[in-house]
């Protein structure tokens, strides 16, 4: 029914408009009674708890950074099966984003092109609807993934940074340092150790005992990729995200006018799968095996979640496959996991 739905309406839309449209229908789900009647068609089997970053999971499979910038649907999520979401990007400073479009699909390749610029409704706001949040709903679990602000000079990015951490940390459960969007101007330049050796700091600092990771661009070369993850453990982070989108194109099959037509932006959904998987392998032989690896990139199937958790990934998420797989996506993979297990 979904592909079929997926064709007819929303592909003929917006891409961002289609989204906007179905952030109600999400909430919805997260609401009683529809939220206890959808969870009993999704839950995971009990065998796909998984414990990582001081939590306990009910799925190693979760939700991505992007789809819910502003906590409006964490309930609604986590009724659909997802193990646990990460919303954001938050800054310190809300902001809306860049000008549109900003949302393409590339629809052969089943993938996403982005340049959002970090819209959303700023730290404040969302840290107070993180407040509602733990009161409805104690047991989703809730990533917050933090950006600099793009007003912000980037010799200020730290200060900023901090900003958020302060005010978002204590209602995390575990905090994300983005460095790797490619929508904000010099922010992957901050991705260099040398410069990300202090904001990390300062962050981990002001986290406090909330988990701190960081997430990490696919284009980086394989030292720095290295470097980064050593970096990482030297600062006594709780884990690193492999990876975010790619400004590659390489290998799209999808008309060359189209891609042309999307312009510059990340780009998610299948063809990051091979670099991402790559990174991962790469992240994972640097670090010690109790240190927390997110897996994230080309995550389409319970295959590629497995794949994902046999190269030494502790959680997978997804997003763009979303889109195309539609609201019983995380049921499907977690029901696939269970099986292969």
């Amino acid at each position: 029914m979904y592909p079929f739905i997926f064709r007819t309406v929303f592909a003929r839309m917006d891409a961002e408009r289609a989204h906007h449209l179905v952030v109600p229908v999400i909430r919805l789900l997260g609401v009683r009674p529809f939220a206890a009647i959808v969870r009993a068609v999704t839950k995971p089997d009990p065998s796909l708890r998984t414990e990582a970053l001081g939590l306990v999971f009910d799925s190693p499979f979760g939700v991505a950074a992007g789809f819910d910038k502003n906590v409006r649907m964490t309930a609604g999520l986590h009724a659909l099966g997802f193990g646990h979401v990460e919303v954001g990007t938050v800054t310190a400073i809300a902001q809306d984003g860049n000008p549109k479009p900003r949302l393409f699909r590339l629809v052969a390749d089943r993938a996403l092109v982005n340049r959002m610029g970090f819209n959303n409704d700023g730290a404040a706001a969302v840290a107070a609807r993180l407040v509602a949040a733990r009161r409805r709903h104690p047991r989703a679990v809730i990533g917050v993934n933090i950006g600099k602000s793009r007003v912000v000079d980037v010799a200020d990015a730290t200060e900023d940074y901090l900003v958020s951490a302060r005010l978002l940390a204590p209602l995390a459960d575990y905090l994300v340092v983005n460095v790797s969007s490619p929508n904000t101007p010099g922010l992957r330049g901050l991705q260099a150790v040398e410069t990300l050796r202090p904001l990390l700091s300062a962050v981990r600092a002001a986290a406090g005992t909330t988990p701190l990771l960081v997430k990490i661009a696919p284009d980086l070369p394989d030292d720095e990729v290295e470097a980064v993850s050593r970096l990482a453990v030297d600062l006594d982070l709780a884990g690193l995200i492999a990876t975010n989108t790619t400004i590659s194109r390489d290998g799209l099959v999808s008309d060359p006018a189209r891609i042309e037509a999307a312009g510059v932006g990340g780009l998610s959904g299948a063809p990051l799968k091979g670099r991402s998987l790559e990174v991962l392998r790469i992240v994972r032989a640097a670090v010690p095996a109790e240190f927390c690896v997110i897996a994230a990139g080309g995550v389409e199937t319970a295959a590629d979640v497995r794949e994902r958790l046999d190269a030494g990934a502790t959680l997978v998420q997804g997003y763009s496959a979303f889109i195309y797989r539609g609201p019983l996506w995380a049921r499907q993979i977690n029901r696939g996991l269970a099986a292969s297990r």
